[in-house]
C-alpha cells in the first residue's frame, strides 16, 4: 500500500531526471505533498514559494509560458482557493502548469475541515482548457504524471494522504477520458474514484461479486461513451468519491445522462455537509465512505424500488 502523494513524489523526480524543463514549486508544504524528494536532488530547479499559494500559482504560469513544465504543489484545498489566479493565469491563458493538490477530502481525517479538499474538483470542473484526474493507486498515479508531462495544458491531479491498496501493475494503461472497468456485473455499476474505487471493491465483494465497479481517475474529461454503455445495460448507476456530491464526479455523470436523455436511476455518494475532525478510519465510517457504509446506502438506493 502507498498514499499516491508518495506516488508522485517518487515519479516526479525520474522526471527530473528526464526532462530539464520539468520544475516544481511549493507553498511551505514539501514535506506533505512530497514534493521535498524534487527539492533536494534539483534545487535549482525548485521553487519554495511560501505560504503563498496565489504568488505560486501565477508564478507557475509564467514558466509555463516561458517553456517550462512546472508542477505547482499545495494541499487541494488551499490550491482551488486561490480559484482568480488558476482562471486568469492558467485556464485562460492556457497556461501549461500542472496543479498538485493533496490531502484530498475527508480521510486526511485529524487535521478536519480546514484542511480538506471537498470541493476541489467542482470548482475546476467549471473552467474550460482544465483536465482533472484522480488516481487509485501507485501504478496509475505513475502513468497520470507521466501523461500530464507529455500531454500540454492546464491540468490537476487530487492526491490522497492516506495509503491505498495496489490494483494495477505495469501492463495497465492510463488514458485520460477513459475508465477501468474492473468487475462486469449486473442491474448496479458502482462508480468510484480514488479511495471510494476501493470502498466501491469491497462493498461488491461483501454483496457478492454480482455488480460491475468501474474506477473513474478521469474526472474531466470522463468517459461518457461508457456511462451511456452503463445506462444501457444496468437499472442503477452509483457514483461514489470523497467529495461534495455537487460538482464532482457525480455531477459528472448526471450531465452525460441528462444530454443523451437517459432515464437510468442514478444515486451519488459523497460528502453532502462539511467535514469533521478524527482517525481517517472513524472520519470515513462517520460518513459512510467505508466500505461497509457503501454496502448501507447501496442497499437503501435498492430497497427504494422495492417500494
Amino acid at each position: 500500500m502507498k498514499a499516491t502523494r508518495d506516488s508522485f513524489g517518487e515519479e516526479i523526480v525520474k522526471w527530473g531526471d528526464q526532462n530539464p524543463d520539468v520544475v516544481v514549486l511549493d507553498a511551505d508544504l514539501s514535506k506533505s505533498t512530497k514534493s521535498i524528494r524534487f527539492a533536494q536532488k534539483y534545487p535549482e530547479r525548485f521553487f519554495q514559494m511560501g505560504i503563498a499559494e496565489s504568488n505560486m500559482i501565477s508564478t507557475a504560469a509564467g514558466l509555463a509560458l516561458s517553456g517550462k513544465i512546472p508542477f505547482a504543489c499545495s494541499f487541494g484545498a488551499f490550491l482551488t482557493g486561490r480559484y482568480d489566479q488558476i482562471r486568469m493565469s492558467v485556464s485562460y491563458n492556457r497556461a501549461n502548469v500542472k496543479l498538485v493538490g493533496t490531502h484530498a477530502g475527508v480521510a486526511i481525517g485529524e487535521d478536519g475541515h480546514s484542511q480538506m479538499g471537498l470541493e476541489d474538483v467542482a470548482v475546476l470542473r467549471s473552467l474550460p482548457n482544465m483536465t482533472i484526474y484522480q488516481p487509485a493507486d501507485d501504478e496509475e498515479t505513475v502513468q497520470i504524471v507521466r501523461s500530464m508531462v507529455e500531454n500540454p495544458g492546464p491540468a490537476y491531479i487530487r492526491l490522497t494522504r492516506q495509503k491505498l491498496p495496489k490494483v494495477y501493475d505495469t501492463s495497465y494503461r492510463f488514458v485520460p477520458g477513459k475508465w477501468a472497468l474492473q468487475t462486469k456485473g449486473t442491474r448496479v455499476a458502482l462508480i468510484g474514484t480514488g479511495h471510494l474505487f476501493h470502498s466501491c471493491m469491497e462493498a461488491n465483494d461483501a454483496m457478492g461479486g454480482k455488480f460491475s465497479v468501474v474506477n473513474a481517475a478521469s474526472l474531466k474529461p470522463v468517459d461518457a461513451d461508457l456511462i451511456l454503455s452503463l445506462a444501457s445495460s444496468h437499472e442503477l448507476l452509483v457514483t461514489a468519491e470523497d467529495h461534495y456530491v455537487t460538482g464532482g464526479l457525480g455531477s459528472a455523470v448526471a450531465e452525460v445522462l441528462a444530454e443523451a436523455g437517459r432515464k437510468t436511476r442514478l444515486r451519488r455518494i459523497g460528502m453532502r455537509t462539511f467535514g469533521e475532525s478524527g482517525s481517517p478510519e472513524d472520519v470515513l465510517k462517520h460518513f459512510q465512505l467505508d466500505g461497509p457504509g457503501v454496502v448501507n446506502q447501496l442497499e437503501k438506493f435498492l430497497a427504494e424500488k422495492a417500494n
